[in-house]
């Protein structure tokens, strides 16, 4: 995992912009339940009215409510209010609101410094009372209207011009009554305290104004805090899904260059399959996991969290439910994770396993076919496949099984807060807005542990696949360029002649305990050939992937002009040597990219004249297209003489000091041999040419031909030479050439 968030790490910037709009994001996913509480208990409820303190009052209302004030309270709420037509009444709701008043002269409006907190205590009281006599004026059954205010208004108005009216007495029993109520009882007489504005408003004619300009302006807010939210979620998916693109790139560009730079041991370690999957099915599952950790692994937390303290500020008695519900969560998250963690671990290397068996198949197909071996190979893949899809079946199972409990659980928390909080609506100490805001928040609460929940079932594999990666990239080359100080001080300015000399090499493979070639010893002088000939699986290939440095030798060295090549840099070594291997490879394009593959300053005469060399003009020539005639992947599309002569022009085109032929000419006929040979050797006048070659007739004109047998020199020489002195090599003429040639190589070895 350290793994991954290491990747992240190098995006840092990014990464803190993603945090900063989830912020937002999680701003507005934990403030819309509260504006929703709003709409419903306000907005609906309470037809807009927020507050016990009225913006638009009635100057006979407001005489009455002050009556039961006291003369402090009296006096604040005078101050608070004003004229229709002042300067000072700045207040937008109240200044649109009088705009639709039948008589604007007989009312106040409320100041827009006013303190509508301290204001909402002072009207409580005295509009509970009001509210509760309108309701005793509309008779019983009846509730009460704006008829019935402007009776109790009347009959206050009257009895303030009785004798003996006293207004601290009235004061008096307010207190005393308010004192005799219980919690409950308060409780559910504070929201008559706005019906009485609303009372108030009805008889004004504004009540539906007051209830549409609270529900436009809260909804309002709520789309404008909805588009943020939406903004916010684009940018932060376009950034994650660049980052983690961002990272994947990076870590593909990093496996290949690593994977290119390795030796045939390294590659034999990983295996070319295993090489493959880590840099496909590894690298998007690493890109899958950044994408979901920027985007859920940041989100969660703040979501949970957020929701908490929402709840905890609430105060509600239902809280209990949310830690039973988070209790239960983690419970079925641990449950479940011990059964599917390890089978996590374990899928990518039966990815691997399948991708093997794969390839070989393809790339077998023919000789599976040929000895009718189609249902063993069958049986092998569909063994591999089924191995996997058992993994596969069971982590689906696991992780199919723990939604329906999710949703229980969710389903179930929901249930039970409508249940309780049901009964506490019942009772009046909560509201309908409120409970739906509580299960809204519950329910982020419990989602932010579904997506870690998500998140910790995609760790485990992301985990494993960065491990691979990371093998990948922090295995070192066993083939390396030597440091600086150990390269020759004027290889640079070195004229390269192309003369490679083998001193007492011994080799070898790596993992092997017995020599591949033991005290091989011997010069390839430019202007001559040497053949390499002998048994199959005598080292004759291994001796010129020391040349190539594709190995290194374990004992002796490997000279060019008397430079180490372990002392060379490989592209400089590698600049000199035209390298022909045993099976011809051919890449995806035309044959004019693929005969100039050996550098850029290739010429297109150069290309014809290797062409020529090769003998792969005339069927060239006889392409629709020539030398622009496409080549498939792998050369699929020509044969496998054409694939060869083309691998020869490629090398012969780049005009190497050093030519390397790895039994080059094995696909070709003797006629096409005999001509190409003889091409060549008017070409490679002036460079080192080394053959490896199973044929006698390839090597006879050889002015040098080294004899292999079990990894050694067993004869060294030109063919006459060793028709008389190497018994290996005689045995094999005989086993090639006529007697007519045999007896004609000793009469010109007796001359």
């Amino acid at each position: 995992m350290t793994k991954i968030f290491k990747h992240l790490a190098k995006h840092w910037a990014a990464c803190l912009v993603i945090i900063a709009l989830l912020l937002v994001q999680a701003y507005g996913d934990l403030t819309l339940p509260d504006y929703t509480s709003k709409i419903v208990d306000t907005g609906i409820q309470q037809s807009g009215i927020a507050d016990a303190v009225p913006e638009v009052v009635r100057d006979s209302t407001l005489q009455v409510l002050e009556l039961l004030m006291t003369d402090a309270d009296a006096a604040a709420v005078e101050a608070a209010y004003t004229q229709p037509g002042g300067t000072d009444n700045a207040l937008s709701s109240a200044t649109s609101l009088q705009k639709k008043l039948a008589s604007p002269d007989t009312v106040r409006l409320l100041r827009a410094d006013a303190d509508r907190d301290t204001l909402a205590e002072v009207f409580s009281t005295p509009d509970i009372v009001l509210y509760l006599a309108s309701a005793q004026a509309a008779g019983e059954g009846n509730a009460p209207d704006a008829a019935a205010l402007d009776t109790v208004t009347a009959q206050f108005a009257a009895m303030t011009q009785m004798p003996g009216f006293s207004r601290d007495a009235v004061q008096a029993q307010l207190a005393a009554a308010m004192g005799q109520a219980g919690e409950s009882e308060l409780s559910g007489l504070s929201a008559q305290a706005v019906l009485l504005v609303g009372l108030e408003y009805q008889a004004l004619g504004i009540s539906d104004a007051v209830q549409m300009n609270y529900l436009m302006q809260t909804g309002g807010q709520m789309l404008g805090l909805t588009l943020l939210m939406v903004a916010a979620a684009v940018l932060v998916g376009l950034l994650a899904s660049r980052v983690a693109a961002a990272i994947a790139r990076d870590l593909r560009r990093g496996v290949f260059r690593r994977v290119v730079s390795f030796s045939a041991s390294e590659t034999d370690k990983f295996s070319t399959a295993s090489l493959i999957t880590r840099t496909t099915n590894d690298v998007q599952q690493i890109q899958m996991t950044c994408v979901i950790l920027l985007r859920m692994v940041a989100y969660a937390p703040i979501l949970g969290i957020g929701g908490i303290i929402h709840v905890a500020q609430a105060g509600s008695s239902l809280t209990w439910i949310i830690v039973l519900a988070v209790a239960l969560l983690l419970a079925l998250i641990t449950v479940l994770m011990q059964f599917a963690m390890p089978k996590f671990r374990i899928m990518q290397k039966l990815v691997d396993r399948l991708n093997l068996v794969s390839r070989e198949i393809l790339t077998g197909i023919m000789p599976i076919r040929a000895f009718s071996r189609e249902q063993h190979e069958e049986a092998r893949f569909d063994a591999a496949n089924t191995d996997l899809m058992r993994t596969q079946l069971f982590t689906n199972r696991v992780m199919a099984a723990m939604m329906p409990f999710m949703t229980l659980i969710m389903n179930g928390t929901s249930l039970l807060i409508v249940w309780f909080g049901g009964k506490q609506i019942d009772a009046g100490t909560m509201q309908v807005g409120s409970m739906i805001a509580f299960i809204t928040y519950t329910m982020q609460i419990v989602m932010s542990f579904l997506m870690l929940t998500m998140v910790a079932v995609m760790l485990p594999r992301a985990g494993v696949a960065a491990d691979r990666i990371d093998e990948v990239l922090t295995t070192e080359p066993a083939i390396h360029d030597p440091v600086p100080e150990a390269i020759p001080a004027d290889l640079n300015q070195h004229h390269w002649n192309g003369e490679v000399a083998f001193h007492h090499v011994n080799f070898t493979y790596p993992g092997s305990s017995e020599d591949a070639l033991h005290d091989i010893d011997f010069v390839a002088k430019p202007g001559q050939t040497t053949a390499i000939i002998g048994s199959t699986g005598c080292g004759k290939t291994s001796l010129l992937h020391l040349i190539t440095r594709f190995y290194d030798v374990t004992g002796g060295s490997v000279t060019v002009d008397g430079v180490d090549v372990r002392q060379m840099p490989q592209s400089t070594l590698r600049g000199l040597l035209g390298y022909v291997p045993q099976k011809g490879v051919l890449f995806s394009g035309t044959i004019d990219s693929n005969l100039k593959f050996g550098g850029e300053n290739i010429t297109d005469a150069d290309v014809r004249t290797a062409a020529r060399i090769a003998q792969a003009e005339e069927f060239i020539s006889a392409k629709p297209e020539g030398y622009e005639s496409p080549i498939a992947q792998g050369g699929t599309n020509v044969s496998g003489g054409q694939k060869q002569r083309l691998s020869i022009a490629r090398a012969i085109a780049k005009h190497p000091k050093i030519y390397l032929f790895d039994d080059s000419f094995s696909a070709l006929d003797y006629k096409t041999d005999v001509a190409l040979r003889r091409a060549l050797k008017a070409e490679t006048g002036d460079a080192t040419v080394i053959i490896v070659a199973q044929r006698i007739s390839t090597v006879l004109h050889a002015n040098q031909i080294l004899v292999l047998e079990d990894g050694r020199i067993v004869g060294k020489g030109t063919h006459a030479q060793l028709m008389e002195s190497c018994p290996a090599y005689q045995e094999i003429a005989r086993s090639q050439l006529s007697n007519n040639c045999l007896l004609y190589t000793s009469d010109a070895a007796d001359d």
